[in-house]
């Protein structure tokens, strides 16, 4: 039994990245998420709540295995300006994964406080992880110049993620560019 609900709540959650990363937070409702999984309505609310608690989860499961993959990127650079370059490119390289995109619909979505908070820590987490970096460049406050880098790179998602008249390749190009130049000391 357990390993059922653990099935269903599974199935529940990749149906609602599929309608974040199709049609963003109005395509998530219960009865879209019944109707992907093959559940009755009122099925759906015996795993969830409401939205912000599928919202919830999402970034609970989700932004941990996005933040992994930026790291081990991150971390396979030896010096600290490669960190920042990794850091930059393998955000904007996951902007066209189903998980990144429920986590940017996610975030321009209204949320309840809680479900906020989860966000703004998981995004803390990405931002103590290049503060490190920033910190060997020599940045006098690196969490500063972090969160003002992460601005560059939600920048260029957003640019991305809305079919800018500029390629993907080129957006990457110019936000790298723009960082390494911008975090030099």
């Amino acid at each position: 039994m357990a390993e059922h609900r653990s099935m269903q709540r599974a199935a529940l959650l990749d149906a609602a990245r599929t309608l974040l990363s199709e049609g963003g937070t109005e395509a998530l409702t219960f009865p879209a998420l019944a109707e992907r999984t093959g559940l009755a309505r009122s099925s759906v609310y015996e795993y969830f709540r409401s939205r912000a608690a599928v919202v919830e989860e999402l970034c609970e499961v989700d932004f941990p295995v996005w933040a992994a993959e930026v790291e081990a990127a991150m971390a396979e650079q030896p010096s600290a300006e490669g960190k920042v370059e990794a850091y930059v490119r393998r955000q904007l390289a996951l902007v066209g994964d189903r998980r990144h995109r429920a986590v940017v619909a996610i975030s321009a979505s209204e949320l309840d406080s809680g479900a906020r908070e989860k966000i703004r820590a998981a995004h803390g987490g990405l931002v103590a992880m290049i503060a490190e970096a920033l910190a060997g460049l020599g940045h006098e406050q690196p969490r500063l110049a972090a969160m003002l880098l992460q601005g560059v790179v939600d920048a260029a998602v957003r640019r991305i993620e809305l079919g800018a008249a500029e390629e993907p390749e080129t957006i990457t190009e110019a936000a790298v560019a723009m960082a390494l130049r911008g975090v030099r000391v």
